[in-house]
């Protein structure tokens, strides 16, 4: 015999314990299954902290998804009894003319928010941390700041047993199957039944929905925490959080919160397709090498003794917008993958597109361009 619930939820990180915590807010039966601890350091949801910004040059089509994404995150922080949202302004910089500061201030023009166009030496005499080259400019928006990951997870997760939502940890899905009447989950544990199931397993998502494997691709990340040699440089009310285009490559930060160091990492960083059950976890001295050599460039009071290096994931699609959708012959299956390293930000507002989408096979939410068929696969 197999246990029935509304829905089962398979991965119970930042997406999956947001959609959990609204399913069950709704009243809704639903199972999330995680084969790791809650929380846990193997995937994309860890990490100390994560940026979260308006201003952005990823497409101005995201803006209203994160404008809801700040009331609910905002919501879960008035039932929760710690702070899980920072805001310390963020900073796009680049190049003249370079795609992530124009796109950054388009999003910022057609939504009406808040924002500055500054120059390098603007920043820096502003904001003494970055060391930006003469000529470069940076979209400056004040509500942009960072989420405290592994403590969202903690708050989602509670808000879904206070509602009576059943989480398993430690608990590996084995494989799956749609049924006539919904979905049967197997474990390393028991079997499950449910009228729909919702993916949210990150880099393993493809590894469940084959129609996906290719298109979802699993990429070795390595951060670094270095320990500022000028401290006050590098504090929340001192350092925004950022996004740098270098000839180098585009690499992210943060001010120093949490553990000791000034926490950063490029984009893509070694370009390393991976499998995540045999990755490397171990960072290694040519992953300190590439962000060290970034920082000593362009942010030479951060640059102390290394503090902390860890690795995570990214999912990467083909054109690093998500995938958000119930699969086109099987509409008992919502996926929510293939966040491409910008999605944690989005978990509290996709908590509610998903649920939508399991329950009633659609959303009010805009979400258009994050079809699972968008791509040519010919």
């Amino acid at each position: 015999m197999s246990d029935r619930y509304d829905v089962i939820v398979v991965g119970v990180g930042g997406m999956g314990s947001a959609t959990v915590a609204e399913l069950a807010d709704r009243g809704v039966d639903v199972l999330g299954l995680e084969r790791y601890d809650v929380p846990h350091g193997y995937g994309s949801s860890h990490g100390i902290t994560r940026i979260i910004r308006l201003a952005y040059y990823e497409g101005p089509d995201y803006v209203p998804l994160l404008r809801r994404a700040y009331e609910r995150w905002n919501d879960l922080e008035a039932e929760h009894d710690r702070k899980l949202l920072y805001r310390t302004g963020s900073i796009d910089a680049g190049p003249p003319d370079d795609p992530l500061v124009d796109g950054s201030e388009r999003s910022c023009e057609e939504h009406g928010l808040e924002y500055e166009r500054l120059t390098a030496a603007e920043i820096r005499e502003r904001f003494p941390g970055y060391d930006l080259p003469e000529g470069y400019e940076g979209i400056y928006q004040p509500e942009g700041g960072f989420l405290v990951p592994e403590r969202c997870i903690v708050a989602h997760v509670d808000r879904a047993h206070d509602r009576g939502a059943t989480i398993r940890a430690r608990e590996r899905v084995l494989e799956w199957e749609s049924t006539a009447d919904g979905v049967r989950v197997e474990t390393d544990r028991g079997s499950y039944e449910a009228d729909s199931i919702v993916f949210t397993a990150g880099a393993w998502t493809g590894r469940f929905v084959d129609d996906l494997a290719d298109v979802l691709v699993p990429e070795r990340q390595v951060l670094a925490w270095l320990q500022p040699e000028e401290p006050a440089h590098f504090t929340p009310d001192s350092h925004p959080v950022w996004n740098l285009q270098v000839p180098e490559g585009r690499f992210y930060g943060f001010p120093v919160y949490g553990v000791p160091g000034f926490k950063f990492g490029k984009y893509h960083h070694r370009e390393e397709a991976v499998d995540p059950e045999t990755m490397n976890r171990e960072p290694t001295r040519e992953d300190e090498r590439v962000l060290r050599e970034f920082a000593e460039r362009y942010f030479p009071t951060g640059t102390g003794p290394t503090m902390r290096l860890k690795t995570c994931l990214f999912t990467n699609t083909p054109d690093e917008h998500f995938v958000v959708d119930t699969l086109p012959d099987r509409p008992r299956v919502v996926v929510g993958a293939g966040f491409s390293g910008h999605g944690f930000k989005f978990a509290s507002a996709m908590g509610e597109v998903l649920a939508d989408l399991a329950l009633e096979g659609e959303t009010d939410h805009e979400i258009g361009m994050f079809a699972c068929d968008r791509f040519d696969r010919e």
